[in-house]
């Protein structure tokens, strides 16, 4: 009985030690370098907020933000690193549409994260619509074209940046509008679709438009369609879905995650550094550049909009018949 009286003792002293012990390493963060994951490979859009962001942080916090990329199974396997690292400040993920969104329920049965409760979510970073483009000897420049390809014995082949994104729903409510499903053609980011693309390999992309702004602008891709419910001010003469007739519109968004248990002084500082950089007038102008809304969140509020988004998803991710199970 003395013995057991004792490790009650001990375990009860311990908990405020322990407590003291995170507060003190929450008052000295951020103490070395910060390691800011992004589920996708390199190219696509969540890579091009990751290195933006990055590079806001590192000057604003006075260590090096190192950028890596972990793409596979729909922004999944990058995110669960993140979902099982210490809640220390150092490991952060891009959250986003399909890693904590849409993924979640097509690949429901192998999931090994809960995108609500193993994060701890810091900050809204951007949203931007989605735009379908095409390779310039597809012969495709309008959605009627696509629509003729995907009803000829050839069919049309659509490549995204992976299942699971918004993207690829897109591709599957395309194809129950016209009542011909296209043929999906995952790769494991939007970089390595779009090469795929502009190498005429896949005639046709279904991405988000930051990664295929300068894409468009270069002219080694045709826009077709731009995913929003108006033009887009950065692509005035890219019509949208609608205007072709087809009524479909689609936001992605990223923003700033973190294991859960994230000391909230932590939270609360890269809440506040991630929305003052992304304040600033020559961020603002470079994220108008690439067809993206800066976005503007509490912490609280980034939690209650992740969650509302998992919400969201799950009926219309079982209407599609999506699923990588």
């Amino acid at each position: 009985m003395t013995w057991k009286l004792g490790r009650r003792w001990l375990l009860a002293a311990a908990v405020p030690a322990v407590a003291a012990a995170r507060g003190a390493s929450a008052q000295s963060w951020p103490a070395q370098n910060i390691r800011l994951v992004v589920p996708f490979a390199p190219g696509g859009t969540t890579d091009i907020v990751a290195r933006l962001l990055g590079a806001g942080l590192q000057e604003r916090l006075g260590v090096s933000v190192v950028v890596e990329n972990r793409a596979g199974a729909g922004a999944t396997v990058g995110s669960e690193t993140v979902a099982r690292a210490a809640p220390d400040g150092y490991t952060l993920v891009v959250s986003n549409i399909a890693s904590h969104g849409i993924s979640p329920h097509v690949y429901r049965n192998r999931m090994r994260y809960d995108a609500v409760t193993d994060f701890t979510h810091i900050a809204l970073v951007v949203t931007n619509p989605t735009v379908w483009v095409a390779n310039p000897n597809s012969g495709i420049r309008t959605l009627a074209d696509a629509v003729a390809r995907a009803r000829s014995a050839q069919g049309l082949d659509v490549a995204t940046s992976g299942a699971g994104s918004s993207n690829h729903l897109m591709v599957v409510r395309m194809g129950q509008l016209i009542g011909k499903e296209l043929n999906h053609i995952p790769f494991r980011g939007a970089g390595p679709a779009m090469q795929a693309v502009i190498a005429g390999q896949v005639p046709m992309m279904s991405d988000s438009l930051p990664s295929a702004s300068s894409h468009i602008r270069q002219g080694s891709v045709v826009a077709v369609a731009m995913a929003s419910a108006q033009r887009h001010s950065a692509f005035p003469d890219v019509p949208t879905f609608r205007e072709q007739g087809y009524d479909l519109a689609s936001d992605s968004w990223f923003g700033l995650s973190a294991p859960a248990g994230l000391p909230a002084p932590i939270v609360e500082r890269l809440n506040r550094e991630t929305r003052a950089f992304l304040s600033t007038e020559a961020v603002r102008a470079r994220f108008a550049e690439l067809g993206g809304t800066p976005g503007d969140m509490t912490a609280a509020d980034y939690a209650e909009f992740v969650k509302q988004e998992v919400a969201k998803w799950a009926p219309l991710v079982q209407a599609s018949g999506a699923s990588a199970d």
